[in-house]
């Protein structure tokens, strides 16, 4: 048999190829996140006298991004409030690009738009979740109330009330918007890849971090008042299984009508529930940590710059 020979210049673009695949899984692999977390010392329950302020104490560590899952939560289409539905549309393209540089890095995205898996229903990423291998909680998960809806509720022997009065629903337009159904999916602007994972569902949320061999969890999107915290796979279900769990800080925002107590502008408001978040929860963190661009802020946001570092 006479040997054949590659030619030359298909050669080396053969050679090429391979030592690009090398250097992107050689990326993949060496990649860490340093990351400043941010915590408040002090009352760690709801039982301290809080005549004291809770000091700001930042930590450096580093995170395993292929260990770490990125939860995506209810960054819906449309929402009934139309300032809440306008800050989502401004808020999705810098998320999008945060979720696009994490999963670059390996970690896994779950998108966890409430109430509108349906429309997802017959997608990988949806099948994924609700055929990843069940995993027994080492806590009871949170069960529906009578309406039906599965919520993890401020646990009282934890953390004080809100910061904010959020009891009017947290509209903060001029001319307060009547509450309706207002979402159908998941705002089209944050792609959904191969890969990530979709689902609403607490049990679901836990298989699929068990399964994946995560052991920490960054929460973002909207609103942290309500949805980031209390669904069954926000902040406190997610601390409460165990999970290292953190707040992407500038990746969300909250549901208050300025016109309420504390009586602060909306921004403000945010600030003081991520403040709340890092006194009885968990830390939080910027994008910056993982995009090395600066933290998102919202055009009209007058919340004082220290809240963002």
């Amino acid at each position: 048999m006479i040997p054949t020979r590659t030619p030359h210049r298909l050669h080396r673009i053969v050679i090429g190829l391979v030592l690009l695949f090398t250097a992107s899984r050689m990326h993949a692999a060496d990649t860490s996140w340093n990351l400043t977390l941010r915590s408040r010392a002090g009352s760690t329950n709801a039982t301290g006298n809080g005549n004291d302020a809770p000091a700001v104490v930042e930590k450096k560590v580093t995170w395993d991004p292929k260990k770490t899952a990125v939860i995506v939560c209810d960054m819906w289409d449309n929402h009934w409030c139309k300032g809440a539905a306008q800050r989502v549309v401004e808020l999705a393209g810098p998320m999008n690009e945060v979720l696009r540089k994490a999963r670059a890095d390996g970690a896994f995205i779950i998108h966890a738009p409430s109430s509108v898996t349906g429309f997802y229903q017959d997608t990988p990423q949806r099948r994924a979740a609700r055929t990843a291998p069940f995993a027994m909680a080492p806590v009871p998960l949170s069960t529906a109330d009578r309406w039906g809806t599965k919520w993890c509720w401020p646990d009282p022997a934890r953390e004080r009330d809100l910061p904010i009065d959020d009891t009017d629903m947290g509209c903060d337009c001029a001319v307060k918007c009547t509450i309706r159904d207002a979402w159908t999916r998941q705002i089209a602007t944050l792609q959904i890849e191969p890969g990530d994972a979709l689902t609403d569902d607490g049990q679901e949320t836990f298989n699929l971090l068990q399964s994946h061999h995560i052991d920490n969890v960054v929460l973002l999107g909207v609103h942290l008042n309500m949805c980031v915290l209390g669904r069954p796979f926000g902040i406190r279900q997610m601390v409460k299984v165990g999970k290292n769990v953190a707040l992407m800080r500038d990746m969300t925002d909250t549901m208050y009508n300025h016109e309420k107590r504390p009586q602060v502008n909306h921004f403000r408001g945010t600030d003081l529930v991520v403040e709340h978040v890092e006194t009885y929860w968990c830390p939080s963190f910027t994008s910056s940590d993982v995009t090395g661009r600066p933290a998102f802020q919202f055009r009209q946001s007058t919340a004082s710059a220290s809240s963002k570092k």
